[in-house]
């Protein structure tokens, strides 16, 4: 039998919370047969959930927690008043070593702030990231940060496309993935000035760096790893999230139009349904808070029970990989690559320091 993958879930986190998380464990437990769930919620609002579920079973223990965090709470206050809540009891599981993941629907800043905090950072990481993968025409690419850091200088876009690279490395088996930075134009002269500063490291960091990329460049893969700030990150995902459930709307209207168009969707439905299950954000769901020493993977907010099912199911193939191991054996290659014996947060400010013209 398989060696028991242990994860850890909110269970009060997310607009369909507690029962997609509930039903979530039980969708994946029937896909990984090995995986048991710690979960950390409410008994009284969670009721008889488990009992409509019986294959979890054997497969669960609970943990009553009496609070949990709001989707409106501030990530500073959630942190100093939520020490007993189901988002932060999950975390500290694997810190303790209870669990090798946690599953979050739950506020994202907060959830950000306590993994950190409890976990820390990944040896010479500054600013975790949230970082998934954004399905295209050639599979899938890498996009960082898709949330967690809204206000970012070139030194954390720079630590961003470090760790894009070890993550495309690791996930997507690419030897030397491709780096773009996002951007509204290719040409040089165009963006913020923070751009242009994450332009000038790159160009000069060794890495697979390619340019400035757009947004539509996303569907059309042109490149392996995608780096942005937060901010435009998680713009970039909704927007794409929307467009997606918006093409299919509209399929699905254009098809009861009249008894000819009610036939070719007949004909069509089973090709069209597998078809739109790549760019589906429940079955593209969950992401990980790349950095933090420590498995902790966020669900879409309004993620339904296959949803989550889905974000538990990153959550156990991450912790299979080994991923933050293979991620600091990746970081400690990119720095003897580089020849620098400092550790990479040093390195990024000595390099901007050169190339800018800051300080000595």
């Amino acid at each position: 039998m398989s060696q028991r993958i242990v994860i850890s879930l909110d269970a009060m986190g997310g607009a369909n919370a507690p029962r997609a998380v509930i039903e979530g464990a039980s969708i994946a437990l029937n896909k990984n047969p090995n995986l048991y769930f710690k979960i950390f919620g409410n008994q009284q609002l969670i009721g008889n959930l488990f009992e409509q579920f019986p294959i979890l079973k054997e497969n669960y223990e609970f943990i009553e927690t009496g609070t949990y965090i709001s989707d409106d709470e501030q990530p500073i206050k959630a942190l100093k008043n939520g020490v007993n809540s189901s988002m932060r009891k999950a975390i500290d599981a694997v810190k303790e070593n209870a669990a090798v993941a946690c599953v979050s629907s739950g506020n994202t800043g907060a959830l950000m702030v306590m993994a950190k905090m409890v976990l820390g950072e990944l040896p010479g990481i500054k600013r975790p990231a949230i970082v998934g993968v954004v399905p295209n025409l050639n599979g899938g690419t890498v996009m960082l940060d898709l949330g967690a850091n809204a206000e970012c200088d070139e030194t954390n876009l720079f630590q961003f496309a470090l760790m894009g690279d070890c993550f495309a490395k690791i996930i997507l088996d690419k030897k030397s993935p491709t780096i773009g930075l996002l951007n509204v134009g290719v040409e040089q002269i165009k963006g913020r000035e923070i751009e242009k500063k994450t332009y000038n490291l790159l160009k000069k960091s060794g890495l697979n760096f390619i340019g400035y990329v757009e947004g539509h460049d996303l569907t059309k893969g042109v490149v392996d790893v995608v780096v942005t700030d937060g901010f435009s990150g998680n713009i970039v995902l909704k927007t794409a999230e929307g467009t997606a459930r918006l093409l299919m709307q509209i399929m699905k209207q254009g098809f009861r139009n009249n008894l000819s168009s009610k036939l070719g969707g007949l004909l069509a439905k089973k090709s069209l349904k597998e078809s739109f299950k790549s760019v589906d954000p429940n079955v593209n769901n969950g992401a990980m808070f790349i950095g933090v020493n420590g498995i902790v993977v966020k669900s879409h907010g309004g993620a339904e029970a296959i949803g989550f099912a889905n974000a538990i199911n990153v959550a156990y193939d991450l912790a299979q990989r080994n991923i933050n191991q293979e991620i600091i054996k990746e970081l400690d290659i990119l720095q003897g690559e580089m020849s620098l014996g400092q550790n990479i947060v040093e390195k990024i400010k000595k390099t901007s320091a050169r190339i800018l013209g800051i300080g000595s």
